[in-house]
Formats: structure tokens, sequence, C-alpha cells
């Protein structure tokens, strides 16, 4: 398949799972991708879309094939029959549903990958039987990363192969929202989406010095959507450690590019007020200077929403410039804000938007 045909079919994280869930019962489906992108945060959202399913993560790297299983010698009967005992990460135990990813399935050890072949087809190993309505699902990198996944013909054929695109910047942001990321780190995001490019979308590794690149291997850290939410929990401990300290623990972990950068966002987040200061006294509240800070402001309300912050926060936002209004309200529409509800039934937000002329969705 040629880069442009990969680049058309690539899906998202929600498409691969949403495909899993589909045909993952008697198919099983390898996700290929970049690293970094969130390939194993797909048995967490199968999880969640399967709650009577047990998630059950395999990490293919660190077996050997004796880990697989083990002959149970003293079951040795009459009729001369050794039987196995099989490792507990598979969940041939359990008898119930499980959803069983296969983490680095390219980097398995050839004994083990071709172990694995009749799990992945027929979903039984070593005469015992996965439970009817499981999952099995597999991951792995891209072989053009030269990270050692190579899987063998006869194994690929066994299997339905996807490719897992990377997230855009405004999908991040909104994952960020949910989880409550750090302001400065959504506004660098909005305003660094080559954050989330391909190096195969460059000729050379200096067009973008953010994001991983297999062609220049002095680059020790870098971007990605996994060393980026490393870097919010960093942030997350700012106030106790000096700049200093923090901008050389940002450059350990995504890079020192993005570190510096990312570290002139941090500045302009002591422009912001604090969230008490606009719950107790939103029409007096400072308003930021900076574009960029007057973003951060609006992402953190967005993570932090209650039902008692989203009046003063109304009061707030008429302060602030149209573009930011909307700013606010987009996010407010997106389909999976979990704090969506507390919003749209609130009157000051509902007068808003029949102000503005923008439908509401209750």
């Amino acid at each position: 398949m040629s880069y442009t045909q990969a680049v058309n079919y690539a899906l998202s994280i929600k498409q691969c799972a949403q495909l899993i869930a589909t045909i993952g019962k008697f198919n099983t489906v390898l996700v290929q991708g970049e690293m970094g992108i969130g390939k194993t945060a797909i048995l967490w959202v199968l999880a969640k879309m399967f709650p009577d399913h047990l998630p059950i993560y395999f990490d293919g790297t660190t077996k050997d094939v004796g880990d697989m299983a083990i002959p149970m010698f003293a079951s040795i009967g009459e009729d001369g029959v050794v039987r196995y005992a099989t490792n507990e990460e598979l969940g041939l135990h359990l008898g119930k549903p499980v959803i069983l990813m296969i983490d680095e399935f390219g980097k398995c050890l050839p004994s083990v990958k071709n172990a694995l072949a009749q799990l992945i087809l027929e979903r039984s190993l070593f005469g015992k039987k996965l439970h009817e309505d499981s999952f099995v699902f597999a991951t792995t990198n891209l072989a053009v990363e030269g990270l050692g996944d190579l899987i063998p013909a006869h194994i690929r054929n066994r299997i339905t192969t996807v490719t897992m695109r990377k997230s855009d910047n405004m999908e991040a942001i909104e994952y960020g929202i949910e989880h409550n990321f750090e302001p400065a780190l959504l506004a660098w995001y909005k305003d660094t989406p080559q954050l989330f490019h391909s190096f195969q979308d460059y000729n050379s590794p200096n067009e973008n010095p953010y994001i991983n690149d297999p062609r220049d291997p002095s680059r020790i850290a870098c971007f990605t959507l996994r060393s980026g939410e490393k870097a919010n929990n960093i942030l997350k401990q700012r106030d106790f450690i000096d700049d200093a300290t923090l901008t050389a623990s940002l450059m350990g972990t995504i890079g020192a590019r993005g570190a510096l950068d990312l570290m002139a966002y941090v500045q302009l987040s002591d422009q912001m007020p604090s969230p008490e200061d606009i719950k107790t006294d939103p029409t007096n509240a400072k308003i930021p200077t900076s574009p960029g800070a007057v973003c951060m402001v609006v992402y953190r309300a967005l993570s932090i929403m209650d039902r008692e912050s989203i009046k003063p926060w109304m009061v707030y936002l008429n302060r602030l410039p149209k573009e930011v209004q909307g700013l606010f309200v987009n996010g407010v529409r997106v389909k999976d804000y979990s704090k969506r509800d507390i919003v749209v039934t609130t009157k000051e937000y509902q007068e808003w938007c029949l102000a503005n002329n923008y439908a509401i969705s209750v």
C-alpha cells in the first residue's frame, strides 16, 4: 500500500475501536500506527463500550515461547496425555468475556508469533478456548519507523490490518479538556498543529523539529500524544519546582524545541485570573491581554466546569471578545463533552445562544 493510500484510509482511534467492536469476535484486527499515538488506549475505549467484559493487556515484547504455557505433569492420567496451563494474561482460564489486546505484536519473538497464531485465528490455544463473546485485537508500529516490527505473510493472512492515524490538534484539545489538562498545554496544541503531523509528510526531518522522525536518530525526545500527557503531568507540579528544572524536565520529555515553545505559553498563563476570582467576582476578574492567555482561560473553564461555576462564568464570558466566546460555545457543542448538560441547561447560556443566533442543543 502506498503512503497516499494509507493516509486516505487511516482510521481514528474511535473508528478503530468501533471496527473491533463490530468484527473483533471473529476477526483479529491488527492496528498499526506510529509510536505514541494512543493505540494502547483502544483497550480502554472498548472497555467503556463493553463494561461486562474484562480488559486484558498482553505485552508481547516481554514473552518467550515458554511463557505461553507450561505442561501440567501432575495432571497426567491413565490416558497418558499432557495438558497445559496457559499464561493468565491471555484470559483463557476465565470462562467469561474478555477484551484481549496483544500489544507490540510485530516485536514478538517469531516463536511467540507462531504460538499466538492459533489464538488469533481460532480463539483457542493449548486446548483452551476464549469465551465466545470475547474480542481479540493486536497493535504494532509501522515498519517504516524502524522499530523492529515484522509480521510474516502467513500470520498477516489470518488478521485484518488497519492503519490508525494521528489525532489532530483539535481532537487532542477535546481529550485534554475531558482530562483536565493544563491550559497552557492546550493553547500550545491549538497554535501548533504540526505537533500532530506525521514524519512521512515531510521530505526532511528539519521541516518539523517537534515530532519523532526515524531519519534523525539524534532526537532523544520528541512530541507524541503520549509524551504530551507526560508533559501535562510535569506541568501539574509546576509550583514545586523552579523554571529551570521545569524546562529541563520538559526537554527530556517532549524535546528541546517543544519544551522552549511550551514554556512561553506557561509564562503567559500567569496572566490568567484564578477560577475563584471568576466565581466570586466575574464582573471585575482580570482579562488577560494576550490572546493565547485568553484561550487558556476558556480551555480551563471547559475542563473544570460545574453547576456552581457556570453562572458567574457566563457573566465573565460576555466580557471577552466575541471570537473567544465562540471558542467556548464550540467546545460545549462537542458531542462527547462530558459537562455539556451542565452548560446547555443553564438559563444564562441559553440567553447567550439566542442573542448570538446559536442553536441550543440539549
